[in-house]
């Protein structure tokens, strides 16, 4: 691991203090983590996932829609629970 020095504004450096706090981690793991994503393309972020659910839309608009509801031990297992 190398060691290195950048500079970060008032703002840049409150946000990502905040966000360490916030993931429970340290400043310099969280610098890592968001250059990994930059750099190496992790895509474990919201705007993949949006992505992926965009990407998906509509592919099974020519697939018959079946619903199959039937209560049987779900109905059996709630009059369970509320007898209790």
């Amino acid at each position: 691991m190398f060691r290195t020095n950048i500079y970060l504004s008032d703002q840049q450096c409150s946000a990502l203090s905040t966000r360490a706090r916030a993931e429970n981690t340290s400043r310099a793991e969280l610098i890592r983590r968001l250059l990994d994503r930059a750099l190496i393309g992790n895509r474990d972020d919201v705007t993949a996932d949006l992505a992926a659910i965009e990407e998906s839309f509509g592919v099974l608009h020519n697939e018959p829609i079946v619903i199959d509801r039937q209560d049987g031990e779900r109905g059996a297992h709630l009059k369970r629970i509320a007898a209790l």
